[in-house]
């Protein structure tokens, strides 16, 4: 949790040099100006104030201004200070978008201090630049004292020195390490890595997909979430079947023969990641993912044309029975492996929908796999099995009809909107209930990233989850997409071998640790309902019922004769209080949680 007090800048027009600041969600561009998204004028300032708790980050853009080109060196500099604010410093690129040829800062490129460059920046390339921006992100230990902490940014510029001062107040609470709820980075496959790090691939070559690099690079991917207050989901097969070898172990025989016989791809790529040492070093600690996706699916490890006959769940169950002690015995049992279904019929894979069921006929297979599963896993297995089904049209009766065989639930943002019952009914049965959407594009206002955590909060689900998160595009750096598929980007481009955050994933992160600490203020003073009704009244002017839709008349008929259209009608109320986000409706939400943190430790 953290707040940012700016100071109103002073002109000073003698300097062709100078250092400003502007809160996280005020986005700079390269022109000296905010971007247009997120109000296009104003929010400079020539000092910075940040107050924020231990265990969490305080973060801002610091601002190069230059009214000649030329280099510059720009420095952190820290008073010494046991267990204080440790700083990292970002280089922000501008991306031009190719949907309103605008500059959007997003990327976030680690640089060493102190750092050298010239304006205009060399490799962003872009013409008549002024400004250059830098994310300065800050981490509170646990352990850090609680005082007030100063640092220097300090800019050297054609023999003028400008200074800006950073003055952080680390509050006495701490940031509970388990979040009010997961914020999940979903990806498919693997084959994206190899276009994504040109320079790894070529030196490997063929051996690229199999290489220890190959798999410290899908771990780089795990750490860089885990480290934002998030998880990375990566789907192994395609909609037909085809399972990646990494993902999956390697099968021989058939019927009653088949049998894994080769388990090193799989544990190369999962081992770290279920005992925790792929996190090993992290500030959050090593700790094993919560959530993983298995490689069933219809025709793995059974092949469909069997599908029912005794040869098909033979093989099945001896597969999964064999994973089950394979897991057991490596003592992976801190994760929870997900049975899911991904495929559409309309991709000609399968005559039936396994990911957002939309025929009740089709739930006859999802029955059949949960018998099948409940046969193959004894049921006082440590290791936690679970059933995912990711729904949307029929997701109210499947609720009903599926219960007790699916157990986690992945749903419709729009459908559960009407739906204000269905999260607490499915946490009291010891379900799992997520919902999903995707990343807000960088043409958006920085903020908007922020509905997401909140919405799950008000909503009472236990995760989020963005479909895509790491595809920016073929050449996001000056052909740019908007992001909406992307929260990290490829640092092959600066000499890193894996991936860079992003803006939008800073604050995404910083608002997942603020949630959780105002969520963690809900006790005997403090009732949830009020804290739920104080944020949504200054995130956006709502009242936590405005965030609901009634149910519309059409949800009584059967799904197949809903339609696209009626669906996004029912869900405009609801919706239409989130679809324009202002730039400071996070800020509003923070300010009141750092009031409650002083609060409850008698410093106001």
């Amino acid at each position: 949790m953290k707040c940012l007090l700016l100071m109103a800048c002073v002109p000073l027009a003698a300097q062709t040099s100078r250092l400003e600041a502007t809160p996280e969600y005020l986005r700079p561009d390269p022109f000296g100006g905010i971007v247009a998204a997120d109000g296009g004028s104003g929010g400079f300032s020539n000092s910075v104030k940040l107050e924020g708790a231990r265990g969490g980050h305080v973060s801002f853009h610091l601002v190069v201004k230059m009214s000649r080109p030329g280099p510059y060196t720009l420095t952190l500099r820290s008073y010494p200070a046991q267990f204080g604010p440790q700083a990292e410093l970002f280089c922000e690129w501008f991306h031009l978008t190719e949907s309103n040829k605008q500059y959007f800062p997003d990327a976030l490129i680690p640089v060493q201090q102190p750092y050298h460059s010239a304006m205009p920046e060399p490799d962003n390339r872009i013409e008549k630049q002024t400004a250059q921006a830098f994310l300065v992100d800050f981490w509170i230990p646990p352990d850090a004292e609680p005082k007030t902490f100063h640092e220097r940014a300090i800019l050297q510029a054609g023999g003028e020195t400008s200074e800006l001062n950073i003055e952080i107040s680390v509050l006495p609470a701490t940031i509970p390490n388990d979040d009010v709820l997961l914020m999940d980075h979903n990806s498919y496959g693997t084959s994206w890595l190899a276009d994504d790090y040109p320079s790894l691939s070529r030196k490997l070559g063929d051996g690229f997909f199999r290489s220890d690099e190959f798999f410290r690079l899908i771990h780089s991917y795990h750490r860089i979430f885990y480290e934002h207050r998030g998880i990375f989901h990566q789907l192994g097969y395609g909609h037909a079947g085809k399972v990646g070898p990494e993902f999956a172990p390697a099968l021989e025989g058939s019927g009653r023969k088949r049998h894994i016989a080769n388990w090193d791809l799989y544990d190369r790529h999962y081992g770290p990641l279920l005992d925790g040492s792929a996190f090993a070093g992290t500030r959050r600690g090593a700790r094993p993912i919560p959530f993983v996706y298995l490689p069933v699916n219809p025709e793995w490890p059974a092949t469909f044309v069997n599908w029912g006959e005794p040869g098909y769940e033979t093989e099945f169950v001896n597969v999964v029975s064999e994973m089950e002690r394979h897991f057991r015995e490596k003592g992976w049992t801190g994760t929870r492996f997900e049975l899911f279904f991904n495929h559409k019929k309309r991709y000609m894979g399968f005559p039936w929908d396994g990911d957002e069921v939309r025929f009740p006929a089709d739930n006859r297979y999802l029955l059949e796999y949960g018998r099948l599963l409940k046969k193959a896993v004894p049921a006082d297995s440590p290791v936690k099995f679970v059933f995912r089904a990711d729904v949307s049209w029929d997701m109210e009766q499947q609720f009903k009809d599926l219960g007790g065989v699916v157990n986690m639930w992945v749903a419709s943002r729009d459908i559960l909107s009407w739906l204000p019952r269905a999260s607490a009914m499915l946490r009291e049965r010891g379900d799992v209930i997520w919902f999903y959407s995707g990343p807000p594009a960088v043409t958006e206002p920085a903020s908007t990233i922020t509905q997401f955590p909140l919405e799950g909060w008000m909503r009472g689900v236990g995760g989020f989850v963005h479909w895509l998160t790491v595809s920016a595009g073929s050449d996001p750096w000056f052909h740019f997409d908007g992001g909406a598929t992307a929260l990290v980007y490829s640092g092959d481009r600066f000499g890193i071998a894996g991936p860079i955050p992003s803006v939008r994933l800073k604050i995404q992160r910083n608002a997942v640790e603020e949630l959780t600490l105002l969520a963690s203020f809900a006790g005997q003073k403090l009732k949830e309902e009020d804290l739920k009704t104080e944020a949504a009244r200054l995130y956006n002017h709502t009242t936590p019922a405005e965030w609901w839709n009634r149910r519309p008349a059409f949800a009584d008929k059967p799904t197949y004769e809903w339609s696209g259209t009626a669906l996004d009608e029912a869900a405009k109320p609801a919706m239409r209080h989130l679809e324009h986000i202002d730039p400071e409706a996070w800020a509003r939400v923070r300010q009141y949680v750092m009031r409650l943190a002083a609060e409850r430790n008698g410093q106001k």
